[in-house]
């Protein structure tokens, strides 16, 4: 039987909906490879949160709409994110994910660039077949492109030690607030909604999505590899700098910039101390305000949405957010 995250039985309005949506992506995935196919399944049942699919539904409520349809939807934006998320994890070479090996660790990078290209298909063959005209479709391309720009910024930047605030939220809102605010529009568009209600939707998309990450980077910072399902301040090694570290390099302490100048050759002990140093800094404090900004942002914007399930449901899950611990 298929499971979602134990989270979501807190919205039982949501959680069968979710349900749906595991469900039909599971159908969708029909590789010529059983065991790339068992592979891909096995992946989005590891624990992912659906939170991209869960704002797609939840923007779907606030207008009477065929909720088949949107579920099929929401499949797509979730289809999505999954393939983004088998390529992040070849460029980054990474072994584990959601606490299991990852598709290229277990099958080698050219089964795991099929698999990404595979789910891109899903994705594009769900939109069209339930889409009302081309709108969704055009939008969730141009999502791709900004998300493969912030990849391209996030590699143009690796161990630059000069990164600024402005490059980091630059990078995030291409590589994860883009899928954010594509999955709100997708909800708040495909169920007929005014033009700028749909605006709206987008804008607090991108806002959630921002804090979203920046929470997830603060994370690093906090919490065990077991937690996270992922090793810890592995990014630090890429030369990926996220919130905590870039506001702590405003400091410029020297003995936290000679430790990142060993890049790939650091050891667990020096990730620990590169994680003190930042921590003393002030690094995380500082990115904690700036993810409560955003969320904030959000709120405000949220809170002008019409009053009802839909809304205090959005509420909640984007408070909620701001305050996890994986």
């Amino acid at each position: 039987m298929t499971k979602i995250n134990a989270m979501w039985q807190q919205y039982p309005r949501l959680a069968p909906e979710l349900t749906a949506t595991l469900t039909l992506i599971e159908k969708n995935i029909k590789a010529h490879d059983p065991e790339v196919t068992a592979a891909i399944i096995d992946m989005i049942h590891a624990g992912g949160k659906l939170l991209r699919p869960a704002y797609c539904l939840l923007f779907a409520q606030f207008h009477e709409t065929d909720r088949k349809k949107m579920i099929a939807l929401a499949a797509a934006v979730e289809t999505l994110h999954t393939a983004t998320l088998i390529h992040d994890d070849i460029v980054d070479e990474s072994n584990l994910r959601r606490n299991q090996p990852t598709i290229q660790a277990r099958f080698g990078k050219d089964t795991a660039v099929y698999a990404g290209d595979y789910l891109f298909v899903v994705c594009f063959k769900l939109l069209a077949h339930y889409t009302s005209d081309l709108r969704s479709i055009q939008v969730n391309s141009n999502s791709m492109e900004r998300i493969l720009n912030g990849e391209i910024h996030q590699m143009k930047m690796r161990y630059q030690l000069s990164m600024s605030l402005d490059d980091y939220l630059l990078q995030i809102k291409g590589k994860t607030a883009q899928l954010f605010s594509t999955a709100c529009f997708i909800g708040a568009y495909e169920s007929g909604n005014t033009q700028s209600f749909v605006r709206q939707s987008e804008q607090i998309g991108m806002a959630i999505g921002t804090a979203f990450q920046i929470v997830d980077d603060i994370l690093d910072y906090q919490q065990s590899s077991a937690t996270l399902g992922k090793p810890v301040l592995e990014d630090v090694r890429q030369g990926v700098y996220s919130a905590p570290l870039v506001f702590a390099l405003q400091n410029a302490n020297p003995e936290l910039v000679e430790l990142l100048k060993k890049r790939t050759a650091l050891t667990p002990a020096e990730c620990e101390q590169i994680r003190q140093l930042v921590v003393a800094a002030g690094g995380v404090t500082a990115a904690q305000k700036l993810a409560a900004d955003y969320t904030q942002q959000a709120l405000t914007a949220i809170h002008k949405l019409p009053a009802g399930a839909a809304r205090d449901d959005l509420e909640q899950l984007t408070q909620q957010l701001l305050t996890r611990k994986y």
